[in-house]
């Protein structure tokens, strides 16, 4: 399995802009399709947006579509999620995931390795 740290959440005010990182251990990142899923308290783990191995595919959910962006450096082991004009119905734990698997992945059941969650608040 792949190790995942996920990083760069805080306190921000609805329309600033935030980058998320996830910093990965092993060799094998490059292999891995990638996610970036979040959670609010009370409520099931969603799909945020997904990248392909090479990050030449991704896939938003409708809720971040025009807004976020996912993108990858598999020179440095490390996927971000861009998130501008943030909303305060973005406030969540956000998480970022590895697949062993093939191909854009949109369900949780379909990634084996999850980070800690780094947390995004954001106020109106």
């Amino acid at each position: 399995q792949v190790q995942l740290v996920e990083s760069g959440g805080g306190l921000v005010q609805a329309g600033d802009s935030l980058r998320l990182s996830c910093a990965a251990s092993g060799r094998s990142f490059s292999m891995n399709p990638m996610g970036w899923f979040r959670q609010v308290p009370g409520k099931e783990r969603e799909f945020v947006a997904a990248i392909s191995r090479s990050g030449t595919s991704t896939y938003y959910a409708d809720a971040v579509k025009g807004r976020f962006t996912i993108s990858r450096d598999n020179a440095k082991n490390t996927v971000y999620l861009q998130m501008n004009s943030l909303k305060p119905k973005d406030t969540a734990v956000y998480y970022c995931a590895a697949s062993s698997g093939l191909g854009i992945k949109t369900l949780r059941t379909n990634y084996d390795s999850w980070g800690q969650g780094t947390r995004v608040t954001v106020s109106s």
